[in-house]
């Protein structure tokens, strides 16, 4: 009795006033917590241990003042912390491909469902995360259906597809909740909040990987850089780290962006910023699920041509993945 009373007791919860202090005196005057401080504030939002009002207080607060570094790291590392990780195959030539996929298509097709499942059927384990559904926008989870593919449910199923070399795409709220608590905000407050940064450069692997990140805003670039060659652990993997394609990490077939790689500490630009692509790719004429997936299938069974800057990418994903998993041996 006494034991089932303690289970059934809601978590203690954390006095966020101080944090608010620091962080909620505006663009001007707000002062950036320690890593330490950010990840213990952090792990108590996720856990529901602040109040809706001091909620709705930090979340405004971090959205006007913006992140720090070391902001950026206690965040991540309480992310991190809260769910349950994935492992790759053992026998992997690659180390896993995280792509993190929480735009969708707004005004061209979205293509980022093409580069995970050519990334895996060249034998890459590859797992894609996000949302399932957004308004006005087609998401990558709507495409894999629409191609018949199966979403994983669970860690064990998405284990079972990487040794099967089929892409994984798990939906936020299945491979973080506590996360999705937070992403979900956005549609109380209005705005965006530090969840929305955290869900792309996050790393759910227990071994190195490379992660595919995008920034929408040009101030993102400097700051993740930074974030990425001084306060990530080099042990998690690489990086590399575009501007999006409509916020999504696939290279544009059209105007191919600049690609940094984030590596021991160091920044390296494998891919430069180009006017437009040197051939006009044959593209979905539609934006919609049916028509990308269909037209997807077409690349897949060679009838139309991978567009030049994702085959640009998908190699050097490989390349680097190959790099990163012979680290391991």
């Amino acid at each position: 009795m006494e034991n089932s009373q303690l289970q059934s007791q809601p978590p203690e919860p954390l006095a966020a006033a101080k944090f608010i202090k620091v962080i909620g005196r505006g663009k001007d005057g707000a002062r950036s917590m320690n890593r330490e401080d950010a990840c213990l504030l952090y792990g108590a939002m996720l856990d529901g241990r602040v109040s809706d009002l001091e909620l709705g207080a930090i979340l405004l607060s971090m959205r006007i003042k913006g992140e720090s570094i070391a902001e950026i790291a206690g965040f991540l590392d309480a992310s991190e912390a809260s769910f349950a990780p994935l492992s790759a195959p053992v026998d992997a030539q690659y180390a896993p491909i995280v792509i993190p996929s929480y735009n969708g298509a707004r005004h061209m097709a979205n293509l980022t469902p093409l580069l995970a499942i050519l990334l895996a059927r060249a034998g890459a384990p590859v797992l894609m995360h996000g949302v399932l559904t957004d308004p006005g926008r087609v998401t990558s989870a709507e495409i894999f259906a629409a191609l018949g593919m199966p979403l994983a449910t669970s860690v064990e199923q998405a284990e079972a597809q990487f040794a099967q070399q089929e892409p994984v795409f798990m939906a936020i709220d299945v491979l973080a909740p506590k996360m999705a608590r937070l992403l979900a905000m956005r549609r109380i407050l209005g705005v965006r909040n530090s969840t929305h940064t955290l869900v792309k450069i996050m790393q759910p692997f227990r071994q190195p990987a490379l992660r595919l990140s995008s920034y929408t805003h040009p101030e993102y670039l400097e700051m993740l850089s930074t974030y990425f060659t001084t306060a990530a652990p080099v042990e998690r993997g690489d990086i590399f780290l575009m501007r999006g394609t409509e916020g999504e990490t696939v290279a544009n077939a059209r105007r191919p962006q600049q690609i940094d790689w984030l590596h021991q500490g160091r920044r390296s630009t494998l891919v430069e910023k180009q006017l437009a692509a040197d051939v006009t790719p044959e593209l979905p004429a539609e934006r919609d699920a049916d028509t990308t997936a269909h037209w997807i299938k077409r690349v897949l069974a060679g009838e139309v041509a991978v567009p030049e800057p994702i085959a640009e990418q998908l190699a050097h994903c490989l390349q680097v993945a190959r790099a990163v998993r012979q680290r391991q041996t």
